[in-house]
C-alpha cells in the first residue's frame, strides 16, 4: 500500500533545534510516522517536546549541545548512535537570525550565524553521513529558508548562510546518492516563529508580508511535518538534492 512508503517504524532520527518552534514540529511528525528521536537542545533538554512526543507512544531521547562547536557536534552523534543502535534521519534544523543593515552587520554576528546555520549543517552531515555510509543508507534533511533564493532584507549572513545551504544540499546529494542517502532540504517560508517575531509585532511589515503570500497567513510548524515525513521515508527515494518549498505560494507570487 501506497501509506505504508511513508511509515518510518524502525527508523531512528535526530532533530537539531527541536525544543521549541519548527524543530518541535518536525520531530512530532516523524514521531507520529513512527521513528524514534532524538531531540536537541543548544542548552537544555527539550522537556516540552519531549512530553508531546511521549504522546505519540515513540520513544525519544534529548541530546544538547551548541552546533556551533565542531566537538558538540561530535559528540551528539556518538551519543545518538551510542543510544539508538544507528542513524537513519538527520534534520539540520538549528540555526539562529541577526538583523543589521548590511554596513552595520558586526563581524561577530556574521561569524555566529554563518557557523550555527552553514558550518553545523556541513558537520553533522559528514558525521552522520559516515554512519549512513556504513549501514547502506539514510536521510538528510535541511532546513533551508525562501531566502536560499532571495537576497532578504537586512540579514546578509542569514541569507548567505541559507544560500549556501541549498547549494551544500546538491553538493552531498551528488557524492551520496548512489549510497542510498537521500540529501534534500525545505525551504520554509514566512513561519510564525521566534525568529519572526521583530516582522509579526511590526504591523506594517506584517502587512505587506500577508499581502504578498497567497495562502494569506503566516506558516506554522504543523505545516511542515508532511514535508519532512515525505523526505525521511521510503516514498522520496528517488529524490536527491531537492528543495522543497514550503511558504504559502510566497515565491510564485
Amino acid at each position: 500500500m501506497i501509506l505504508d512508503m511513508f511509515a518510518l517504524h524502525g527508523k531512528t532520527a535526530l532533530v537539531t533545534g527541536s525544543s521549541r518552534g519548527l524543530g518541535a514540529g518536525i520531530a512530532l511528525a516523524l514521531a507520529e510516522a513512527g521513528a524514534e528521536v532524538a531531540l536537541h537542545g543548544s542548552h537544555s533538554v527539550p522537556d516540552a517536546t519531549a512530553k508531546l512526543l511521549a504522546e505519540t507512544g515513540s520513544k525519544s531521547i534529548a541530546v544538547t549541545g551548541d552546533v556551533s562547536d565542531p566537538d558538540a557536534c561530535s559528540a551528539m552523534i556518538a551519543e545518538v548512535v551510542a543510544k539508538f543502535g544507528r542513524i537513519d534521519i538527520l534534520v539540520n534544523n538549528a540555526g539562529t537570525i541577526r538583523r543589521a543593515a548590511a554596513a552595520d552587520t558586526s563581524w561577530e554576528d556574521w561569524h555566529t550565524v554563518l557557523e550555527t546555520n552553514l558550518s553545523s549543517v556541513f558537520r553533522l552531515s559528514q558525521l552522520a553521513g559516515k554512519h549512513m555510509l556504513a549501514q547502506g543508507g539514510g536521510k538528510i534533511i535541511n532546513i533551508a529558508s525562501v531566502l536560499t533564493f532571495q537576497g532578504g532584507v537586512f540579514v546578509p549572513a542569514y541569507a548567505a548562510a541559507k544560500g549556501a545551504v541549498g547549494q551544500l544540499t546538491k553538493a552531498f546529494a551528488n557524492e551520496w546518492a548512489a549510497e542510498g542517502i537521500n540529501v534534500n532540504a525545505i525551504a520554509p517560508g514566512y513561519m510564525a516563529t521566534d525568529n519572526t517575531a521583530a516582522l509579526r509585532a511590526d504591523a506594517n511589515r506584517s502587512r505587506q508580508i500577508l499581502e504578498r503570500i497567497p495562502a494569506g497567513r503566516w506558516g506554522t510548524a504543523s505545516d511542515l511535518g508532511g514535508a519532512a515525513v515525505f523526505l525521511a521515508s521510503r516514498a522520496s527515494d528517488y529524490i536527491h538534492g531537492h528543495i522543497l518549498v514550503v511558504d504559502g505560494g510566497w515565491l510564485s507570487r
